[in-house]
């Protein structure tokens, strides 16, 4: 549900402040990393599915070990799963992690010449990519105007009060109608650099938030 004050909100304000709070941080998460390098929508992608459940610190080491062996699809599917394990471990689901791995190559030599898919529905048919994951390689690797839903972009959203949503797709469906969309792509890499840094999901650093102006707040009962 869109609530009253998000047609009352500056969202070009928001962002630019947002964006000034992250270049004080000196930090992007891990795939914003790998699109600054200019790698391409294969380590996107590779680098998106590693991420699910994993520290941006854990994750950025496993991609460089993986990427420095698997630095293209044919490499990864000659691999071991075994061997994929040894390079990724201690992502999180490192197994399960794996077996997607050397399947996602698989299928991206067998059904799309080696390429990644640019749409949503051939991406979610790659093991391990679901909504969130799809959105993410869209809008990072192919600058195709999507809004990523994770725990952070779900949780800031309603914390700020433009929206009442139960679950990740109902805040996508919301923010699309809300939000410009020159700001969708950006819109993940901010709340998630927030959302670790600043806006804790218990205890935010309100005292330190440099968008409190913007913010109602929501259920917040306790904070810094």
């Amino acid at each position: 549900m869109i609530l009253p004050y998000a047609r009352e909100l500056d969202y070009d304000l928001l962002m630019e402040t947002l964006q000034q709070e992250i270049s004080s941080f000196n930090y992007l998460p891990v795939i914003n990393q790998i699109q600054k390098l200019k790698e391409y929508p294969y380590r996107v992608l590779i680098g998106t599915v590693l991420s699910a459940r994993t520290k941006d610190e854990v994750t950025a080491q496993a991609t460089e070990r993986l990427f420095k062996r698997a630095p293209d699809p044919l490499s990864l599917s000659r691999m071991t799963e075994e061997e994929i394990i040894e390079l990724i471990y201690p992502a999180g689901f490192y197994r399960i992690k794996a077996k997607n791995l050397k399947k996602i190559a698989q299928l991206l030599l067998q059904e799309y010449k080696g390429a990644v898919p640019d749409n949503i529905d051939d991406l979610m048919r790659l093991p391990g990519v679901g909504r969130k994951t799809a959105n993410l390689v869209l809008g990072i690797a192919f600058n195709i105007a999507t809004i990523t839903v994770d725990t952070h972009v779900h949780r800031i959203s309603n914390r700020i009060g433009i929206i009442k949503t139960k679950t990740p797709l109902e805040t996508e469906q919301d923010l699309m109608e809300i939000l410009p969309q020159k700001h969708w792509i950006s819109f993940n890499t901010y709340l998630v650099a927030h959302g670790q840094k600043i806006c804790n999901p218990i205890s935010p650093w309100c005292s330190r938030c440099e968008i409190i102006s913007f913010c109602r707040q929501v259920e917040v009962t306790r904070c810094r």
